[in-house]
């Protein structure tokens, strides 16, 4: 191939569309991969894992009269990228025939993101073992009553991706994120609590570990001596982290696939109110600093910013290129693809309620009886379909709009459009989990089970 030079990822994309199609295929997509992870975790000062990987790969899909076949490598050479090919081509045989697979057309341009901070990879190893060290020290520093490390770690990742496909679509683009996690243990008279917290960035020097070590111990010691409460109806205040949790059982929903195959409970409600007026969803791949943003979905199809929910009316869902001919419109730039060795389906990118006006404190302090929610257990089990949740419920009372003493062992459940139609409050200060944001938000009308 190329006298035996290494192609880079774009020149290897073009390659193996060429050869698919020069060997049968109608359409053909080749999507190439590459990754570097670091991962440090300390405990007691002590590196306890340091782990460096890296990943390489092509996945390659074809289409031959309705039907698409996919196989993917992680040998590079080119003897290995046409047995690939040729297994792609040979699994179309087996595959059932669907006039909806197709592949996007080549887009007239692709947004410019800035997505690789160049400090990341120049930052020594021993600085990043440092930072992860600052992580525990902090936490274990804040109260004497921080007494174990379950976990205290730091990650990076670098990564490139390119694309090509038979009908123009040629793109890469490469970038990189840094964070740190830690969970730690606040214990008093025989009694633990466990506290949590994390912070991913696009950029290196905002990276703090002091802010993630004390959020934690925060967390922990503030749950000692927590009590549950008597059943009640009142005002629950949900933690940005609380609200995301929920957000993931609503952008599963929202996605096209979900409604056509009948698992979405927003199934024929588009144009509807589904919730109050103050909610608007969205999903935006072009978020400045976003963890998941993107100039271009796992297909090729330019990232987007998607009003899914705007002033509680419907107006949409998030769609890949198949979801997208099926309802005969064009796709959103959603295509999700875990990794080269997977085929694309839909997803979200930074999804996150959009801010409201009132300053997330000022929510508390507007609240004269209730719960701050910060922590819900069991979110796994609440039905995707129909919505319905009943989830273990942890936080801290607010009494004359101050939180006071610590509540654990209560029991919050509904529905998650009814939840959304509560909503009462919205904060104006978004916090990002990863890919998925929130602000502070109060909900009436939900019982709180003791």
């Amino acid at each position: 191939m190329n006298g035996g030079k290494k192609l880079d990822g774009r020149e290897l994309v073009s390659a193996v569309v060429a050869e698919a199609v020069r060997r049968g295929a109608e359409m053909a997509e080749a999507y190439y991969g590459r990754s570097e992870d670091l991962t440090i975790e300390v405990r007691n000062g002590e590196v306890e894992t340091l782990k460096i990987a890296s990943e390489e790969g092509l996945g390659i899909r074809v289409i031959k009269g309705g039907c698409l076949g996919f196989a993917y490598t992680s040998d590079l050479s080119w003897n290995a990228v046409k047995e690939t090919i040729d297994a792609a081509l040979a699994n179309l045989q087996v595959a059932s025939e669907d006039s909806f697979n197709t592949l996007p057309e080549a887009p007239s341009s692709y947004p410019e993101l800035d997505l690789l901070d160049p400090a990341l990879r120049k930052v020594p190893l021993e600085e990043k073992i440092e930072k992860t060290r600052a992580i525990e020290r902090a936490g274990r520093s804040f109260d004497p009553r921080v007494r174990l490390t379950d976990r205290v770690s730091y990650e990076d990742s670098w990564y490139q991706v390119a694309i090509a496909n038979s009908r123009g679509v040629l793109a890469s683009h490469q970038g990189a994120f840094c964070g740190g996690s830690a969970v730690l243990v606040a214990e008093s008279e025989g009694e633990q609590q466990t506290g949590f917290s994390f912070q991913l960035t696009r950029r290196y020097h905002d990276f703090d570990p002091e802010a993630i070590g004390k959020e934690a111990a925060l967390k922990a010691v503030r749950m000692l001596g927590a009590r549950p409460k008597e059943t009640m109806k009142v005002p629950i205040v949900f933690d940005p982290y609380v609200v995301t949790s929920f957000l993931g059982l609503l952008a599963t929903a929202l996605t096209a696939e979900a409604v056509q195959k009948g698992r979405s409970l927003f199934v024929g409600k588009v144009g509807e109110k589904v919730a109050a007026s103050g909610v608007t969803i969205v999903d935006d791949s072009l978020l400045e600093g976003g963890i998941l943003s993107t100039p271009f979905d796992g297909e090729g199809v330019p990232g987007q910013r998607k009003l899914l929910i705007k002033d509680g009316y419907l107006r949409g869902f998030l769609h890949n290129t198949y979801t997208a001919a099926r309802d005969g419109v064009a796709s959103t730039g959603n295509a999700l693809r875990a990794s080269y060795k997977s085929t694309p389906e839909v997803g979200s990118s930074n999804f996150y309620l959009a801010p409201g006006k009132i300053k997330n404190e000022e929510i508390i302090r507007n609240t004269e009886r209730g719960l701050y929610l910060t922590e819900v257990m069991g979110m796994h089990t609440a039905n995707p379909i129909s919505g319905d949740f009943s989830v273990g419920a942890a936080g801290i009372w607010i009494e004359g709009g101050e939180l006071t003493k610590p509540v654990r062992g209560m029991v919050i459940a509904g529905n998650i459009v009814r939840l959304l139609e509560m909503v009462d409050a919205v904060g104006s200060e978004v916090r990002f989990f990863g890919g998925r944001g929130a602000p502070v938000i109060r909900v009436t009308g939900l019982t709180l089970s003791g």
